[in-house]
């Protein structure tokens, strides 16, 4: 393991960058107080899209910039063994979003069908929470009690253990926190207050990347001081967001359950396609890390690393898309607009196309670009690198689409095509070509998640079709 101190790296804190993109996303989403079932749908959509994405960017900020820092002070090695960590976010994330977005699209669908569902919108709002307290409670027990099988199960061998454990020692005292960030985000953007979901997030990431260098370098911390920054900027986020409570925007209450084991059923099938979306990514990882160091070596695993990363951003733009689409989408679903669930479609889909162009052309024209960004390379990194992310990055192109839409299938109540897209891409056919290509072409492993995701699209896209004329005929019924 290399091991380098702080005097010997040259590393930029981009400080002047992260406080403008600060404020820029601040001033974009101000005063964000919008009729979702009047306004323009535009307006309403792109002032959404700023907060969600600020929110999601962030949040992929939190890996990256310690994947960056750990990577340059580490080398390959401290980049390999965050890519062990990285099933862990996947897992604690999308219990946040099981519970966040499958209980706030049946409130905002409530709210959409009439006003004097409160009520029954906060009944929801409460299982979201008893729900989300349980699962915290037991995923912080296994993460303390089990933590060296657990990251074992996800890929690390002696070296590895040693600087993935000291990475999560200070993230394992505040493990439920990153559940409740996810929820409350979730709830905020529902209750149409996404701009205090954006700063909260925003604050804490803007808080990860300073401390990222000042524990890493100057407290020559390495690895660990990672993990800290990360922690304290969760806890920030989490307080910021507690403020909503106490605002004039809030209208979420603690109403008891009528029917709380129902609720929660109901929280479960709706939110599980999200929630899959990211324990998929965990699942793709974990199969990934084994096959890479079967076929291709800890060369391999490093850029596959990088690409985790990548990946993670890319998958904010689309979070973003669904995030902003989804309480628009939801409320008009309640009150029978069609129309204008049309319009959000539109724009959502041109949105993706957009994303998706972007990091594809990142991916196929600078790939070597992203391995100094996330780490000190060594010359057999740099030569196996570029193949790599050029030939996984196909798969950029469509992924943005393919997440969005199960959003879109989730807020209109159709989870169990939601669920196919979600389990088709994140473990059936992907899990199939990850475990069969590299048998006849050890390298072909990278084009597992091209084929996957345009097999998945093809799909999303006649079902998109079949749904709309559906969406569309209460139009010509109300005409009639």
């Amino acid at each position: 393991m290399r091991n380098q101190g702080p005097e010997k790296m040259q590393v930029e804190i981009p400080g002047t960058f992260s406080g403008s993109f600060y404020f820029i996303i601040i001033f974009m989403i101000w005063e964000v107080d919008m009729d979702f079932l009047n306004d323009k749908i535009k307006t309403i959509y792109f002032k959404y899209l700023a907060a969600a994405f600020g929110s999601a960017l962030i949040s992929s900020i939190y890996g990256a910039v310690d994947m960056a820092m750990v990577g340059q002070y580490q080398g390959p090695d401290g980049t390999a063994a965050l890519a062990v960590v990285a099933p862990v976010w996947n897992v604690i994330y999308s219990l946040g979003l099981l519970m966040g977005i499958g209980g706030s699209v049946i409130f905002s669908t409530l709210r959409g069908q009439s006003k004097s569902n409160d009520k029954k919108s906060n009944e929801i709002f409460t299982a979201s929470l008893i729900g989300s307290s349980f699962l915290g409670i037991l995923s912080w027990i296994a993460i303390l009690v089990w933590d060296e099988p657990i990251l074992r199960f996800f890929g690390a061998d002696e070296l590895l253990m040693v600087l993935a454990k000291a990475y999560l020692f200070p993230i394992k005292f505040v493990f439920p926190i990153y559940l409740f960030n996810q929820l409350l985000a979730a709830y905020l953007r529902n209750d149409k207050d996404p701009e205090l979901a954006t700063k909260a997030v925003l604050t804490g990431g803007v808080f990860n990347i300073f401390g990222d260098y000042f524990f890493v370098f100057t407290l020559d911390m390495g690895i660990k001081g990672a993990g800290l920054a990360t922690a304290i900027g969760a806890v920030i986020s989490l307080v910021m967001m507690l403020y909503h409570f106490v605002s004039k925007k809030n209208t979420l209450r603690l109403e008891r359950p009528k029917h709380l084991f129902s609720n929660l059923k109901n929280i479960t099938v709706t939110g599980f396609a999200t929630f899959f979306v990211d324990v998929a990514m965990g699942i793709i990882t974990i199969l990934f890390n084994r096959q890479i160091l079967n076929y291709l070596g800890t060369d391999a695993l490093a850029v596959y690393g990088i690409i985790i990363n990548i990946s993670t951003f890319v998958q904010a733009c689309a979070y973003s898309i669904g995030q902003a689409a989804q309480p628009i989408i939801s409320v008009n679903y309640g009150a029978h607009k069609g129309k204008r669930i049309e319009e959000v479609l539109k724009y959502a889909t041109v949105t993706s196309i957009v994303f998706g162009l972007v990091w594809t052309l990142f991916a196929e024209l600078a790939p070597n670009l992203f391995v100094y960004i996330f780490m000190t390379p060594t010359d057999s990194v740099l030569e196996v690198a570029p193949a790599i992310i050029r030939g996984y990055g196909i798969s950029f192109l469509i992924l943005p689409m393919n997440i969005f839409s199960t959003y879109y299938f989730q807020a209109i109540l159709k989870p169990k095509t939601s669920f196919v897209v979600s389990v088709a891409r994140g473990a059936v056919i992907s899990g199939v070509l990850i475990m069969t290509l590299p048998m006849i072409v050890p390298t072909a492993i990278w084009y597992a998640m091209p084929i996957t995701e345009l097999v998945v699209l093809l799909y999303v896209l006649w079902s998109i079709y079949r749904y709309t004329k559906e969406i569309r005929s209460w139009e010509e019924r109300s005409k009639a």
